[in-house]
């Protein structure tokens, strides 16, 4: 017979709600956790899902998409309640959808400013308050947010990108201790330069000064920042939490 506490904090099926779905980190990460056989996987998507759902007819049984704008508070409740119907319970939040518009700020527009914060900063906001209550309901949880290097070396022409990823990790550390003794974590991941499908359109003298200023001298994967958030979201760091965890080769 399994006992109480092990039920509570070893659930046998684990539900994992990640957004930004369709890009190249959060499919990744998606395919880190469906290793796992007791996993159920949520993609939060917008429009663009054509490879999320080409992951979902991977894994029918354990994959799901749910329809999800991050910056707007009604659409994270009606994805919750959807993903809470279906599945019964969620266990851990990866926050990963980001995008980014670079600009000198005398040049930004203040739209351009607006949606770029809106989108890596309001976005981890509204979905942590919107799984909350169910994580502090169970007494149990896990929640990721995706940074950036950005935010701990910021770079010239992104006071946008970098202030907003510098604030998701000063509100994952404050929000840790607020639910800490709840048995709910919050932590940060930073990735560095990933070999992403954008950086692959850099031009080649680009991408070499690129490498050049990384000590271990390539790019990152995908699939090594996935396990980093596959290790914070699992039972084993149950005592990490308000940490930020760079995958940068180095850098810093």
């Amino acid at each position: 017979m399994t006992s109480p506490v092990a039920s509570r904090f070893n659930p046998p099926v684990r539900v994992i709600l990640i957004t930004g779905g369709n890009g190249g980190l959060g499919l990744a990460t998606a395919r880190r956790f469906l290793q796992d056989p007791e996993s159920h996987v949520w993609l939060g998507v917008r429009s663009h899902r054509e490879r999320a759902e080409f992951l979902r007819a991977e894994h029918p049984d354990r994959c799901s998409l749910v329809s999800l704008e991050v910056t707007e508070p009604a659409a994270w409740k009606e994805a919750v309640s959807s993903i809470l119907t279906a599945s019964g319970q969620l266990d851990v939040l990866v926050n990963n959808a980001g995008t980014h518009d670079d600009a000198l700020l005398g040049t930004m527009s203040p739209d351009v400013w607006s949606r770029v914060v809106s989108t890596n900063l309001d976005s981890v906001f509204h979905g942590c308050q919107a799984v909350l209550p169910t994580l502090i309901s169970q007494r149990r949880g896990r929640i990721v947010n995706v940074s950036s290097l950005s935010a701990l070396l910021a770079p010239a022409g992104q006071t946008n990108y970098a202030a907003a990823k510098a604030g998701v990790i000063a509100l994952t550390q404050s929000l840790a201790k607020e639910v800490a003794r709840l048995q709910i974590t919050v932590n940060a991941v930073c990735p560095g330069y990933l070999d992403t499908e954008a950086l692959a359109k850099m031009p080649p003298e680009k991408r070499s000064a690129m490498i050049g200023q990384i000590p271990a001298r390539r790019l990152g994967r995908p699939e090594e920042v996935a396990a980093a958030i596959h290790f914070l979201a699992s039972p084993e760091a149950s005592y990490i939490t308000g940490s930020v965890l760079k995958v940068d080769g180095g850098i810093l």
